[in-house]
C-alpha cells in the first residue's frame, strides 16, 4: 500500500489549478504585491463570508494566524500585567500572543468530552486584572459561545475567538468569527482556508478597532508616509489573498467533504476502546482535524507508521508545561488537559482522501485494537 500523507495540498490545487494559475498571473502582470486590490476585495469577501446577520463585520488581513492574535491583543490595549484566560490545549501562538504583549496567560481546564475550554471554570480564574477571554475553536469544533458570551458580559471581559482552524464552523447555525469582540484566522496551508504560505486575518464587529490593526500591521500607518501610531510589518502580500479568493468559494464543499470523511470514520471505526470526537448538538464542525483518543496512543501511531499511514498529535505537550510558559500558573495542574493530551492523535482528514485510502486507514486502526484486546 502506497504511503497515506497526513494531508494532500497538491491535489486540492490540481482541482482549482487553472483558477489559481490566472489569479496569480493576473497579480503579476498588476504588480500589486503589497495591499492593493487584492487584498481589499479578499478582506471585503471573507467578512462577508464570516457574517451572520445585519450587523457588518469587517476585516483587517495581516501576515499569519500568530500575527492576528498579537494584533488583537495589541489593539484591545491588553498590556502590562492584565491577565487573559485562554486553554492549554492548544497551538503556542494562541498563548505566545498573550505573553509577547506583556500580559499573563491564566489556564483554563478543558471540557473532557469536548476537549474545549471548559466555561464552568473560568469565573473561579477571574480577577481584577482579568481583561479577556481566548475562546480556541480547536480541531475545527466551536465552542460553547452562548456561555461565554455570558460570562464575557457578566464580568466585562473582551471575548476573543480564536478560529484559526474553524473556517466556517457554525454555533448555533450562525459561524463563528462573528460572536466575540474579534475573531483571528490562520490561512497557513494546511489550513481549511489555506493560502501557498502564511496568511492571517482578524474580523471584528468595530470598524474602528479594525483599522486600528489595520494601521498596526502595517507601520501604524494610514497612508503611504503619514503614520499614527507605531505599527509592525505584518501584512498579507497580493498573491496569497488572490489565491484565498479563489479558494474561499471551494470552502463550503471542502468542508462539507471533511464531514462526510468524518461520518465514515464514525461509522467504521469500530473498538469500545477508542473515543470519538464529541459534537454539541448546537454545534457543526469542520473537522480540520479528526482526533480520536485511547489509552495506548503512541503505540497505535507507531503501527500506522509502519503501515505507511501518516498520523500527527495535536498537541504532545501541552502549553503550561512548556518552558516560556511555566512560570504562569503556581499549580501546574490541569488534569483533564493533561488527560487528553496523552491519549489523542489525529487521524488523516481532507477532502481529497481517497476512499480506498480511508477504509486502509479504517482497516488497520480497527485491527490494532482487536489486536491489543486479544493480547492483553
Amino acid at each position: 500500500m502506497p504511503k497515506v500523507p497526513f494531508n494532500n495540498l497538491y491535489e486540492q490545487y490540481f482541482e482549482i489549478k487553472d483558477e489559481i494559475d490566472k489569479e496569480i498571473t493576473n497579480v503579476i502582470k498588476s504588480s500589486s504585491y503589497i495591499q492593493g486590490e487584492y487584498v481589499a476585495n479578499f478582506e471585503n469577501e471573507f467578512a462577508s463570508y464570516i457574517q451572520n446577520d445585519e450587523e457588518k463585520l469587517y476585516c483587517a488581513s495581516c501576515a499569519s494566524g500568530s500575527d492576528a492574535l498579537f494584533l488583537a491583543l495589541r489593539a484591545l490595549n491588553i498590556s502590562n500585567n492584565d491577565e487573559v484566560i485562554t486553554v492549554s490545549n492548544t497551538f503556542f501562538s494562541t498563548v505566545s500572543s498573550i505573553t509577547l504583549n506583556n500580559a499573563i496567560p491564566v489556564f483554563a481546564d478543558i471540557d473532557e468530552k469536548t476537549m474545549l475550554i471548559d466555561y464552568t471554570k473560568i469565573p473561579d480564574l477571574i480577577t481584577e486584572r482579568t481583561k479577556a477571554i481566548i475562546a480556541v475553536h480547536l480541531y475545527g469544533q466551536p465552542c460553547d459561545m452562548s456561555q461565554l458570551i455570558k460570562i464575557a458580559k457578566k464580568y466585562n471581559l473582551f471575548l476573543i475567538e480564536d478560529a484559526a482552524q474553524a473556517h466556517g464552523a457554525e454555533w448555533k447555525a450562525k459561524k463563528v468569527g462573528g460572536f466575540g469582540d474579534l475573531a483571528c484566522f490562520s490561512f497557513y496551508p494546511g489550513k481549511n482556508l489555506g493560502a501557498f504560505g502564511d496568511g492571517g486575518a482578524v474580523i471584528g464587529k468595530d470598524q474602528e478597532l479594525i483599522a486600528k490593526i489595520k494601521a498596526l500591521s502595517n507601520h501604524g500607518r494610514i497612508e503611504k508616509y503619514e503614520h499614527i501610531m507605531e505599527g509592525f510589518n505584518s501584512r498579507l502580500d497580493g498573491m496569497q489573498a488572490a489565491i484565498l479568493r479563489v479558494k474561499l468559494k471551494y470552502l463550503d464543499k471542502w468542508n462539507e467533504e471533511r464531514r462526510h470523511i468524518a461520518n465514515l470514520y464514525e461509522s467504521h471505526l469500530n473498538s469500545k476502546d477508542i473515543l470519538l470526537p464529541f459534537i454539541h448538538d448546537n454545534a457543526k464542525s469542520v473537522f480540520h482535524l479528526f482526533v480520536i483518543r485511547l489509552k495506548q496512543r503512541d503505540q497505535l501511531l507507531n503501527f500506522l507508521r509502519e503501515n505507511n499511514i501518516l498520523s500527527q498529535i495535536h498537541y504532545p505537550i501541552s502549553l503550561h508545561l512548556q518552558k516560556p510558559f511555566k512560570e504562569f500558573t503556581n499549580d501546574p495542574s490541569l488534569p483533564i488537559t493533561e488527560k487528553v493530551a496523552s491519549q489523542i492523535i489525529s487521524l488523516p482528514i481532507y477532502p481529497f482522501l481517497k476512499e480506498q485510502n480511508l477504509f486502509y486507514i479504517i482497516e488497520k486502526i480497527n485491527k490494532f485494537t482487536k489486536d491489543s484486546n486479544e493480547n492483553y
